[in-house]
């Protein structure tokens, strides 16, 4: 008789939560089972209510996948604001509109704060007191916790403020929150954007957009596992664990492969996110745009993780007040938005001083702009003269800002600093170059096609659109090979993860 056990027990491994192996994007097990799930979603795509059953059902499995039983708090949260979302919608009164959101806030922000701040408070607590009287707890960080959350507040402000229509019923508002490819680490949908695309029907994808999806995504497998896994485990990693151990120049070498790194890591989960939307016949919208061709830290913010900066922009810096109370009012609501940033990337310090920097670098430009009108010139309007240096200040405040975004701590930053600074020892140059010369090249790669004309992209981009399908299939299947070849280990979790 012959024994099945070997394939029960892949089949059970296939259905449960395994906490070390969460399933991602950049997996084989992942474009398996997406292989499979596209086959079957090709025959649902005009039935509306199977096609939105059968995609929330995979989506909550996708998030079981990363997240164990969480999956429930996804539900049950998707719950309490769509039913808040609907008595917004049914009353009238200005003040019970007003309690409503309160409560949709209350929840939304309760859940957020004790997952991800819980530890956070305990240790201000425990060192404004002098000693350990609140004892730190063992929590566990939903994935994707601070993605949806942001998407839920934002619907529920967008309906108080008129903005939007609710969604027809609670299958459609669990969709959204719940859609797998964006469902982890953004980009950050609003609803007003999202909602209408949920019941259109017939659902089509065309040959365009199976072509950009396909694009994207092997673009972001590209980024994602040859660029920023490479140099994070081979150089990167080591760097900022252990400053002190490494010269001047490697400290700095690591520096600007960390900012390659992120890039190439958020980036890239960000182009297969759309791209695997596109191959549904969903729309998400740009979420990177060569942000290290910035010239100024405005126009950074216009062009890193677009979604959230709208995000904080229209949820946060604008309720505040914006531009529209003075200067000096202006200057601390960004302030105010930038701490605020910092601490929704993570609860700790060091991400408190990131946004603080990068909160101090808008005022200060902002400032800048207002005493000089001549610096009120932003993107390729700029004359070169200006550009070129400006877009060197830029990077490297921003790989400032990157140093103490990375490091363990505080004090791991300004060990980096000031081994840049201190210990700099050229000579060892061409030993460092010669032994990570694959690092160097990857890193060199990345930013030669970050600064490459957008046209250019647009170019490879319409090319593996228009080709024929087989040469499409073959093309992301020499890349899945290619990133076998190379990798040293397993596949790295997503940075943005953790967030």
């Amino acid at each position: 008789m012959p024994d099945f056990s070997p394939v029960l027990d892949k089949l059970a491994a296939l259905l449960t939560y395994d906490a070390a192996h969460p399933i991602l994007f950049s997996s084989g097990l992942f474009l398996f089972l997406f292989a499979g799930f596209t086959f079957f979603y090709q025959f649902m795509r005009r039935t509306v209510a199977l096609r939105l059953l059968y995609v929330v059902l995979f989506s909550l499995y996708f998030y079981y996948k990363t997240s164990g039983m969480y999956y429930l708090l996804l539900v049950a949260l998707s719950f309490s604001d769509f039913t808040i979302g609907y008595c917004l919608t049914v009353t009238q009164r200005k003040w019970v509109r007003r309690m409503l959101v309160a409560l949709s806030l209350t929840i939304d922000l309760g859940v957020l704060c004790y997952f991800k701040y819980t530890n956070f408070f305990i240790g201000i607590a425990n060192d404004l007191a002098g000693h350990d009287w609140l004892n730190f707890r063992n929590i566990f960080l939903p994935v994707g916790i601070s993605f949806f959350l942001f998407q839920s507040i934002s619907y529920i402000i967008d309906l108080y403020k008129r903005r939007i229509e609710p969604a027809h019923q609670w299958i459609d508002y669990l969709f959204y929150l719940s859609f797998f490819p964006q469902l982890v680490a953004g980009p950050i949908v609003k609803a007003r954007d999202f909602l209408p695309q949920i019941r259109r029907n017939p659902l089509v994808v065309t040959k365009a957009m199976f072509g950009t999806g396909l694009f994207l995504i092997i673009a972001g497998l590209f980024k994602k596992a040859v660029i920023s896994d490479y140099i994070s485990l081979n150089f990167v990693d080591r760097v900022f664990d252990n400053p002190m151990l490494y010269s001047g120049f490697e400290n700095l070498m690591g520096i600007y492969g960390y900012a390659m790194q992120i890039y190439c890591d958020f980036s890239g989960y960000s182009d297969m996110a759309i791209g695997l939307a596109l191959l549904l016949g969903f729309h998400f919208p740009k979420n990177f745009d060569s942000p290290y061709k910035s010239a100024t830290i405005t126009e950074f913010w216009r062009r890193w993780h677009i979604s959230l900066s709208s995000w904080l922009r229209d949820y946060l810096y604008i309720p505040l007040g914006g531009s529209r109370k003075g200067k000096v009012r202006t200057y601390i609501n960004l302030m105010i938005t930038m701490l605020l940033g910092g601490l929704w990337h993570g609860a700790a310090w060091r991400f408190v001083l990131w946004g603080g920097l990068h909160g101090a670098g808008l005022a200060v430009h902002k400032f800048v702009m207002a005493r000089f009108p001549s610096f009120r010139t932003l993107g390729s309007e700029m004359p070169w003269w200006r550009r070129v240096p400006g877009i060197l200040i830029t990077f490297h405040f921003v790989c400032l800002g990157w140093i103490f975004f990375r490091a363990t701590d505080l004090q791991t930053g300004w060990n980096m600093i000031r081994q840049v600074f201190t210990d700099f020892n050229a000579a060892l140059i061409p030993d460092v170059v010669a032994g990570y010369r694959a690092v160097f090249a990857l890193i060199l790669i990345g930013y030669l096609l970050h600064l490459l004309p957008d046209r250019l992209e647009s170019v490879g981009e319409r090319f593996v659109a228009r080709t024929p399908f087989v040469f499409q299939t073959l093309l992301i299947a020499a890349l899945i090979w290619g990133i076998m070849q190379i990798k040293s280990s397993d596949i790295q979790p997503f940075i943005y993860f953790q967030f």
